[in-house]
């Protein structure tokens, strides 16, 4: 887990340093993006009392994949950009078996709070809400790195700029990827290269 762990926090620090090279000392609010993500995971869950409501799992373990993305960066403002403490820190606290709550809603509240008072990632209330969506941290891994491969595909074509067209041939590319990346290995270096490359064949701006 802990090689798991570095990889993952590798890979946030080379894309946040594509999008802003000096985002280390920037002191981007990281936590506030941890909270506000949360919140739209609960109304992908539903709290609403008064009207019937269903679970969106396909868009909740998107929520959590995001939420993800804002705890690496979080823990790595947090570590200087020492990976290595970066993830030592993220394994101590899932090592720690701090208490989690028994309710889904309870358990994103208290992800949120933690984000507002420490100003970082809960891990064992991050890891609890990613059992009750069905989804491991193998599966975490994966969807990971292939997000994040999305992400740098998207900014090496006219994110920033507003140039990316993000809907192709009728579906967005976050299926795309999907699809893509279910015919690949996922481990290792290569797997992040393969469907970078498959990415690029199917974007319709360079067929």
């Amino acid at each position: 887990m802990e090689q798991r762990l570095f990889h993952m926090l590798q890979l946030q620090d080379r894309l946040n340093r594509k999008i802003d090279p000096g985002w280390l000392e920037a002191g981007h609010a990281w936590y506030r993006a941890i909270w506000v993500e949360a919140a739209e995971l609960m109304e992908h869950y539903g709290w609403k009392w008064w009207k019937a409501q269903s679970h969106d799992l396909e868009q909740i373990r998107l929520e959590l994949i995001d939420i993800w993305h804002f705890g690496l960066s979080a823990e790595l403002a947090r570590c200087g950009g020492d990976l290595e403490a970066a993830a030592e820190s993220m394994r101590a606290q899932i090592d720690g078996g701090a208490h989690t709550e028994s309710d889904f809603r309870a358990n994103v509240e208290a992800l949120a709070l933690n984000a507002l008072s420490r100003h970082r990632l809960s891990m064992p209330h991050f890891l609890a809400l990613l059992k009750e969506a069905g989804t491991g941290f193998d599966d975490l891994y994966r969807i990971y790195v292939g997000k994040n491969v999305l992400n740098r595909f998207r900014q090496d074509h006219g994110y920033q700029e507003g140039t990316y067209v993000k809907s192709w041939d009728g579906r967005e590319d976050n299926e795309h990827l999907a699809e893509l990346a279910a015919g690949l290995e996922s481990e290792g270096d290569l797997f992040e290269a393969e469907l970078y490359e498959s990415l690029l064949k199917r974007y319709p701006r360079l067929r």
